[in-house]
């Protein structure tokens, strides 16, 4: 956001720092200047020109279009320049632009004077036009100043060129109450206040020579969705006559980077900018039947804006309606057909109060970033709606010749009331760090326009106006105080009092880089999804509630109107993107949060998710292709357990939306996650048309026993290993888990490692039944095993087997 310096100026009273330091100034009181440039109303300002008298005149001896002039421009010796011009005439007031002057011309690039020879003439300046000076475009000949114009005057003083410093703010969302010049001086004012602990007040615009004719108004105004105009405010002005703005206003609109347009509509820009408050004119001849509407359409219907593009608005638009058609799109853009023209005798001058997050909504929708919707979509100030009205009016039948033939129109049924506050100045200084005086409080709140209603010895009751729409609780009271106190001002104390506690604390840090590690070590790419999804997802996919999804309230669409349930929806997102550019093989994980309500309270959990789709190896000539599997991802989160030094358990899910032929996984009897092939459902939602395996793993509930975990070096064993296998007959519905398990707990000492090599299911097996061969390989890492010992572990095993999962040999 653009400040000019100069503007500031005109409503303080007193002497302003100089541009620098009130950039450093703003910066600490929270509106940080990201830089400061110099405006000026001609570029270069003119410097090195000055006014010349053309004392002779003389041929060029070797050119017919030349002239040798003499110039006096006020130093000691006349100057000798060889002017070209047709004009040039002896006793003429002309420009002189001086050795080593850069001039700016209105058309061309930049260009120094120097001292030549012109055709063997010495030429020590240049008699300027006026489009090689940047002041117009003609160049039929010189610049011929009246004769009463003194010898030797900066051209820039001679010609009033305005120099300014533009502030350029990085405004923060919450402070719209400074996204205008009355907003930022007011800040000033209350800075410069306290330091100098005097009384520094507001000069606000007068509007006191105003005469508003106590007459009905002339266009009816009609409100149907109050809820999203809370105030519409207008007044009709006739007999105007729509021209170019006087110098003074185009300046200052193009010192802030707007592009003068009329006097109409540099006047409302101009009020814009000074009140923070949007202003829109229309023209009296194009409002239907004197009467305007304020509402939601029913339907969509096609709009053309003053851009001339048409649009299609929707339901969610309020827009502001004549009686039969639509004008303008409230807060963002108005029409092609209603706005100001050449021919335009009467208008009517409309200022409101819009909600925000429908004006949000709308300029989102139609991708429409307007000075209006800027401020509207932060919240205005319902109170600035007539002040704003009335100095635009003022200036329109300053600069436009208008007069008023009707009251204002103000609808304004439900009145805004200030929020009431609280302030413990305990709490205040605790906050703070230090303890402010109360007369020094009082003294900032009353700069800031905060009302004290009741003061206390430990408390302050203050009213909170309402331009200051982010100003709702005691702390941001506090943030308010502390910004014009001095953040610098609060120093830091010699001692720092702590309590330690002898505590172990998990270092969630170290285990997250030590799951990317392990990923990355195994070809996986992190990505990272935004947290906000649309909440559709969750209740699709999910069944959940509205009162289970954690919902924005002000969304900037339906696609990011909620906080994501699961990792899920981001991950296949990611995936048909890569798909889309021709990159289906791909590994990747991300971390994060996941968030839902629960009995009105708010929960997240940080997850980890991970997948993986396409084929195993990339396209190669020796290597056959091979589609990923779920024993490729299961194998994955099996190596990262042991990188963590965790043993989870793996059983069957019984039931997931999101995933089919899924597993359990289970950690100390909890639940931290599951793996599956991600259901067709959902792929064609995504558009994915391969499968896809997944897992989303609770880091929460990992967290606590992976720091407990302590990597230790164990030896090469000294001993052999032996390996038995056992082909067993099983129920199908026994997992290779509960075979795992089994082995355990008979055999805790001896039993390394277990693994299925092969599963059979079929001819010459009963239809229940399924054969595993399973190898067990044995180590005693103190001796060698003998044949007894071998013998009597596996028959202990055969005997658990086929006590606890009823399993037999198979012949």
């Amino acid at each position: 956001m653009k400040i000019s310096y100069n503007w500031l100026k005109e409503y303080i009273n007193t002497d302003l720092p100089s541009s620098d330091e009130l950039a450093h100034l703003l910066t600490f009181c929270g509106l940080e200047v990201e830089s400061v440039e110099l405006y000026e109303s001609i570029k270069g300002g003119l410097n090195g020109l000055v006014t010349g008298k053309v004392i002779s005149k003389e041929k060029h001896p070797d050119a017919d279009k030349l002239s040798l002039v003499t110039v006096d421009v006020g130093q000691a010796e006349l100057l000798n320049i060889v002017c070209g011009a047709p004009n040039v005439d002896k006793g003429q007031k002309v420009v002189v632009a001086l050795v080593g002057a850069k001039l700016y011309p209105t058309n061309g690039e930049p260009f120094v004077i120097k001292k030549s020879k012109i055709r063997g003439a010495v030429s020590e300046g240049m008699i300027c036009a006026e489009d090689e000076i940047g002041l117009g475009t003609s160049h039929e000949g010189i610049i011929v100043l009246p004769e009463d114009t003194p010898v030797g005057m900066p051209a820039g003083v001679y010609f009033k060129i305005i120099t300014d410093s533009i502030f350029e703010i990085g405004l923060t969302p919450n402070r719209v109450d400074a996204a205008s010049h009355i907003g930022v001086a007011r800040d000033i004012a209350a800075v410069l206040a306290h330091q100098s602990q005097k009384e520094i007040a507001l000069q606000l615009p007068n509007t006191e020579d105003l005469i508003i004719p106590d007459k009905k108004p002339e266009v009816v105004v009609e409100v149907l969705n109050n809820e999203y105009c809370a105030r519409y405010s207008g007044i009709t002005i006739h007999n105007v006559t729509v021209g170019e703005s006087p110098d003074w206003l185009k300046s200052r609109l193009k010192a802030l980077g707007l592009n003068p347009i009329n006097n109409i509509v540099d006047i409302t820009n101009y009020v814009l900018l000074e009140y923070g408050q949007p202003l829109h004119a229309f023209d009296l001849a194009m409002i239907k039947g004197n009467k305007i509407v304020v509402k939601k359409q029913e339907s969509n219907q096609k709009f053309v804006t003053l851009d001339g593009i048409e649009r299609e608005t929707t339901s969610a638009d309020l827009m502001i309606c004549n009686a039969e058609e639509p004008m303008c799109i409230a807060g963002v853009y108005g029409g092609l057909n209603s706005g100001i023209n050449n021919n335009t005798t009467a208008i009517f001058l409309e200022s409101a109060h819009f909600n925000a997050g429908s004006i949000r909504k709308t300029a989102k929708h139609h991708n429409l970033k307007t000075d209006a919707s800027f401020r509207f979509e932060r919240g205005t100030d319902p109170d600035a709606t007539i002040p704003a009205l009335k100095r635009a009016a003022l200036l329109i039948m300053q600069l436009a010749g208008g007069t008023l033939n009707s009251s204002i129109v103000d609808i304004y049924p439900k009145k805004i009331n200030p929020a009431e506050i609280k302030l413990n100045l305990k709490r205040c200084a605790v906050l703070i760090g230090k303890e402010i005086p109360v007369s020094q409080i009082t003294h900032i709140l009353k700069h800031l326009g905060i009302v004290i209603k009741e003061q206390s010895e430990d408390s302050l009751l203050i009213q909170i106006p309402l331009n200051k729409v982010d100003v709702l609780r005691e702390a941001d009271v506090i943030e308010e105080i502390l910004r014009i106190y001095g953040y610098n001002n609060v120093e830091v104390p010699e001692q720092m009092r702590i309590s330690l506690i002898n505590k172990p604390k998990v270092n969630i840090e170290k285990i997250n880089y030590a799951i990317r590690n392990q990923l990355t070590g195994m070809g996986f790419h992190e990505i990272m999804n935004n947290s906000l999804t649309a909440s559709s997802y969750a209740g699709k996919f999910l069944n959940y509630t509205s009162e289970k999804i954690v919902g924005l309230l002000n969304p900037l669409s339906s696609e990011l109107d909620s906080l994501r349930a699961s990792m899920l929806f981001g991950m296949l997102q990611s995936i048909n993107y890569n798909n889309n550019r021709k990159n289906s093989r791909l590994k990747l994980f991300e971390s994060g949060k996941v968030y839902h309500k629960a009995d009105g309270q708010f929960m997240e959990s940080e997850m980890l998710a991970i997948s993986i789709s396409g084929n195993q190896n990339p396209e190669s000539w020796n290597i056959n292709e091979e589609k990923e599997t779920i024993y490729r991802l299961k194998g994955v989160l099996e190596a990262l357990f042991t990188r963590l030094g965790i043993s989870p358990v793996f059983s069957v899910l019984s039931e997931n939306s999101l995933v089919s032929g899924g597993l359990q996984i289970e950690l100390n009897k909890t639940n931290i996650g599951y793996i599956g092939k991600v259901s067709n459902i959902l792929l064609k939602a995504f558009d994915i048309n391969h499968e896809v395996f997944y897992t989303e793993i609770v880091l929460d509930h990992i967290y606590k026993p992976v720091s407990n975990y302590k990597t230790e070096y164990t030896e090469v064993p000294k001993f052999p290993e032996v390996r038995r296998d056992l082909a067993l007959v099983l129920n199908e519905n026994i997992s290779f888990e509960q075979v795992v398990q089994v082995a355990r707990k008979t055999e805790k000492n001896l039993i390394k490692d277990i693994n299925l090599f092969d599963s059979y299911q079929g001819k010459n097996m009963e239809p229940t039944m399924k054969s595993y061969a399973i190898s067990f390989t044995l180590l005693d890492t103190k001796a060698t095993l003998t044949d007894k010992q071998i013998d009597h572990t596996m028959s202990k095993l055969i005997k658990a087997y086929e006590e606890e999962l009823g399993a037999t040999l198979r012949k």
